[in-house]
């Protein structure tokens, strides 16, 4: 797939049943990098806090500092789509998501947002979707709010956590979100809310069945410090070469054969 990704690629590809490809970058030679490998949408994540900045979580990370980072990977990008987040207490109403947006997109040149939210939280990202703003909603764990959750922990795991994760599925949809991520999910729940979309619904940590993975990329080449994420994988150890780790992750999540049952939450 060489021609550039747009958001109607990326629904045909959820119609088609094609797995999406995504991953993070934050700077111009690792865009250049995963744009080559054939990734279909790469991230500016907050987790930029975490792998660039060595904080321990994502909140300190600024608006400034993911302008920033956008700006750097937009100039390596010539085919992937790209997403970036709204950061921590960027986006505490509709005022405060739609400046932030503003500068993603105008300085920073970010095709989509991507807001961690729940179901409370649609009006914002239903004012984001009426300004015109393409709008990634992120459930299930959500980063910003570890502190509230009690760390990182896997969602969904009982009935009423499922059926809230449907919930925030259903009703951020109907927000006008155009594409919904999940993060720590039993692979059955995971499932659950593919079946009932038909929005695009890429996970991390969520099993197989989703039409798109992403992992961070520092996890996926080994080098994140630490223990890895059991959702990741060690593609440069299987390969040797940063570019190879690069297509080698591409093609197992084509051709679904990443994540394995071992990455999965069950």
């Amino acid at each position: 797939m060489s021609q550039t990704v747009t958001l109607s690629t990326l629904r045909r590809m959820k119609a088609e049943q094609a797995p999406i490809v995504a991953l993070t970058a934050y700077d111009y030679s690792f865009a250049r990098q995963v744009d080559a490998a054939g990734v279909d949408v790469v991230l500016v994540g907050d987790s930029l806090g975490m792998v660039m900045q060595g904080h321990a979580s994502t909140v300190p990370v600024t608006l400034a500092d993911m302008v920033y980072h956008t700006r750097c990977v937009a100039r390596g990008l010539e085919r992937a789509y790209l997403m970036v987040d709204l950061p921590f207490l960027s986006d505490t109403d509709d005022r405060a998501a739609l400046e932030s947006a503003a500068q993603l997109m105008k300085e920073g040149g970010a095709d989509m947002v991507k807001i961690e939210a729940h179901a409370a939280q649609a009006p914002v990202v239903e004012a984001l979707s009426r300004a015109g703003v393409p709008v990634c909603a992120h459930f299930g764990l959500r980063p910003q709010r570890v502190g509230q959750l009690g760390g990182y922990r896997v969602q969904g795991r009982d009935e009423a956590g499922a059926q809230q994760v449907l919930e925030d599925a259903r009703v951020l949809e109907a927000a006008g979100a155009d594409v919904l991520l999940v993060e720590c999910l039993t692979a059955a729940v995971a499932a659950r809310v593919r079946e009932q979309t038909p929005l695009p619904l890429i996970g991390i940590g969520a099993g197989v069945d989703c039409d798109g993975q992403i992992l961070v990329i520092q996890d996926m080449l080994g080098i994140t410090p630490g223990q890895p994420p059991r959702f990741s994988h060690d593609f440069l150890a299987d390969t040797g070469r940063v570019q190879s780790a690069l297509e080698a992750y591409v093609t197992a999540v084509r051709t679904r054969q990443f994540p394995q049952p071992r990455h999965t939450f069950e």
